[in-house]
């Protein structure tokens, strides 16, 4: 295995495709996961963390859909939601790139 640091930055940094093309969050980095975690040493880690953010988040956009319906709690919890989405794989991608192993908070487990 080999240690590479900038494909895990880049990693962290394809959940942020969603911005320009409005898709691919989930499908980017679970491709580059999917194909890279057996040749990059901690790509399996960190692409685990990355998939159950993104799990995570789209959870939480289906929970905030029928709040829109209690005075606006959903309009406000998807704004949250987009400032997280934004917010933390730039956060991570920085902890990447400095060797450490980032963590997403309130994020799901849904691959151990």
């Amino acid at each position: 295995m080999r240690e590479d640091r900038q494909l895990l930055v880049i990693t962290h940094l394809s959940q942020l495709v969603t911005l320009m093309t409005g898709f691919g969050s989930l499908i980017l980095p679970l491709i580059i996961w999917a194909t890279q975690k057996e040749k990059v040493s901690q790509m399996d880690e960190h692409g685990k963390n990355i998939i159950n953010f993104q799990l995570s988040l789209i959870v939480y956009c289906i929970i905030c859909v029928p709040l829109i319906l209690l005075f606006g709690l959903g309009l406000l919890g998807f704004l949250v939601l987009g400032i997280v989405a934004i917010v933390f794989p730039v956060i991570n991608a920085i902890k990447a790139s400095n060797g450490e192993t980032p963590r997403y908070p309130l994020s799901f487990s849904f691959i151990s």
